[in-house]
């Protein structure tokens, strides 16, 4: 069933787990984890980058369609919304939630953006995530870590000033693969954790480290967002030995079995 992506942060909040987000980038890849969800009894959410899909309304459809077919909670998110007019664009193609990115203008531009996506979402009871601070690109995580990270007194104020249901914060995880080795700062986490009520979400999980990520779930993240390692378990999956025709089933079982990984790991089986 499609919910609001509010209402599984909130349960995995309340009772201390954490929920996967798996970047999905086409009707294949969603089947594939509404499949896991469906079979391991967990709450799913779906993260959909606007640039991966020529036709967001077609996939919105088909995606709506896969999770109304399925009894535990689906939530379908726009990830990074980079417009206005990509968030109204989800919210009509069906999305349950939209996150809006607004992470690299000022922090005054950053609240009156969100603020205003906030206001119409709430209205069609889709959720919102935001993101405070830059998650950056990990191929350059040595000279870009500290540069953007979440201040917890901003992250308290921009909560209660834009009201946005879950709150993607930089901690030192980065988007990709690690040119250096990632560190969580644990210590920065927990003072926003004190300082917000709403969800955390950390993006960048990938290459992080699964005692990394545990203690991050530890410290009050109920989101983790997880697609290069995905891909990377498919494009192994792809080269294993076995008949040629057979390697879009071996791709996708490989990348199924890393995201169960993830489920086990983070505390979501039986959830749903």
């Amino acid at each position: 069933m499609l919910v609001p992506m509010g209402d599984i942060l909130e349960s995995a909040k309340a009772k201390g787990y954490a929920v996967v987000a798996p970047n999905v980038i086409n009707e294949d890849t969603a089947r594939v984890c509404i499949e896991a969800a469906a079979e391991k009894r967990s709450p799913m959410i779906l993260d959909f980058a606007y640039v991966f899909h020529p036709d967001i309304f077609s996939l919105g459809r088909i995606i709506r369609m896969l999770a109304q077919e399925v009894s535990v909670p689906v939530a379908l998110n726009l990830d990074h919304g980079a417009t206005f007019e990509q968030a109204m664009e989800a919210i009509r193609a069906g999305f349950s939630s939209v996150m809006v990115d607004r992470s690299s203008v000022p922090f005054e531009q950053n609240i009156e953006e969100t603020a205003e996506i906030v206001r119409i979402a709430h209205a069609v009871n889709v959720s919102v995530e935001a993101e405070l601070g830059q998650v950056g690109d990990a191929s350059a995580y040595e000279e870009e870590r500290d540069a953007g990270l979440t201040d917890p007194k901003e992250a308290r104020e921009y909560v209660t000033r834009t009201g946005v249901d879950c709150l993607a914060v930089a901690v030192g995880t980065a988007h990709g693969t690690y040119s250096g080795t990632p560190h969580i700062d644990l210590e920065r986490l927990s003072a926003i954790r004190k300082e917000v009520s709403v969800p955390l979400v950390l993006h960048g999980g990938s290459g992080t480290g699964d005692e990394d990520l545990c203690r991050a779930i530890e410290n009050g993240v109920t989101k983790i967002n997880i697609a290069t390692d995905l891909f990377e378990a498919a494009r192994k999956g792809a080269w294993e030995e076995g008949p040629s025709y057979m390697i879009y089933h071996r791709m996708r079982e490989s990348y199924k079995q890393k995201l169960i990984h993830y489920m086990e790991l983070f505390g979501q089986v039986g959830r749903g």
